[in-house]
């Protein structure tokens, strides 16, 4: 098992390194100047190498990049162009958003996919499984920020019932926040919700067709509790993936959710700096969301050695 994890960590933290490069590159080679967009059209050219002088946008490519790497791994992410703050402190302000909306869209996901996959799979091609498949296939199809502007319509301007956007801050109380969450959530959750009960559906009936399913069955299981004690585990190894996927999508993909509703979050954030051509909010903050990918590919790799002993026994 242990050396199942040093392998995984391994190729994880490979991977991080890797992307850091590319961001970084990725960022050098766009056009223009941060240090004249910030002074304007009109300003100087000793003012314009003075700030670049200041930004460290002077060093060597090489220079850059490390520094910004040993600061990134210490907690320091750099000084926004911008704003003049530490980029952490512009991530700490926002994480608090997006986290507690990606954890709801994610709990909204499971909650609504795992039923309704279940449910498909074991009543197949009969009107359960139709009914399912043709509401999946229309939550894949509508655009998320579309079904945003319409519960926003529904729930908002006509029932009342939710602010149309904005964040009232964790200091105006937990259920007034999570209030301003909701409909973000839904609309983030629902697409995700369709991809994920397809996706139980299609693994639960792979499962349904194995021996050890008729072995149980012959043993004197009934067909729900054959699919509770053995096929569902079985079946979650794949789902496991999407769901590690999705969490990641949540958190760093809500941009145009954000958007529409004017949270303060993440996604909004990297709006905001590539906007004002903030390369090192940019890069940070992508760099971040990677890492944040790189943990929770990590974390399913562990779930994956839990639900399969098999994997532990390779570890081993």
């Amino acid at each position: 098992m242990w050396l199942f994890i040093v392998k995984r960590l391994t190729s994880l933290v490979a991977t991080l390194l890797a992307a850091s490069l590319v961001i970084f590159l990725v960022m050098e080679v766009l056009p223009g100047d941060p240090a004249a967009f910030m002074l304007g059209v009109n300003a100087e050219p000793d003012t314009v190498a003075a700030l670049r002088r200041q930004l460290g946008l002077d060093l060597p490519l090489l220079a850059r990049y490390l520094a910004w790497v040993a600061g990134f791994f210490t907690g320091d992410f750099g000084v926004s162009y911008t704003y003049r703050v530490p980029v952490a402190t512009l991530v700490a302000d926002r994480v608090w958003v997006s986290l507690p909306l990606a954890l709801m869209a994610l709990a909204l996901t499971v909650a609504i996919a795992f039923p309704a996959g279940i449910l498909a799979a074991a009543r197949r091609n009969r009107a359960p499984d139709l009914a399912v498949m043709g509401l999946t296939q229309l939550g894949i199809a509508i655009p998320n920020f579309w079904f945003a502007m319409l519960l926003v319509l529904v729930f908002s301007i006509g029932l009342g019932w939710f602010s149309a956007g904005g964040f009232p801050g964790w200091n105006a109380g937990v259920g007034a926040s999570l209030k301003a969450l909701v409909l973000p959530a839904i609309a983030l959750a629902l697409p995700q919700a369709a991809i994920l009960a397809r996706v139980m559906r299609s693994s639960l009936i792979d499962a349904l067709g194995e021996d050890y399913m008729r072995t149980a069955r012959a043993k004197g299981l009934t067909f729900g509790q054959a699919i509770r004690r053995h096929a569902v585990r079985n079946a979650l190894i794949p789902v496991m993936t999407i769901i590690g996927l999705q969490f990641s999508f949540l958190l760093a993909g809500a941009i145009i959710i954000e958007n529409v509703f004017f949270l303060p979050g993440l996604g909004r954030l990297i709006f905001q700096a590539i906007t004002q051509r903030d390369l090192i909010v940019v890069k940070s903050v992508v760099l971040l969301l990677v890492a944040a990918v790189v943990i929770v590919t990590f974390a399913v790799d562990l779930a994956y050695a839990a639900i399969d002993p098999r994997l532990r026994r390779q570890g081993q």
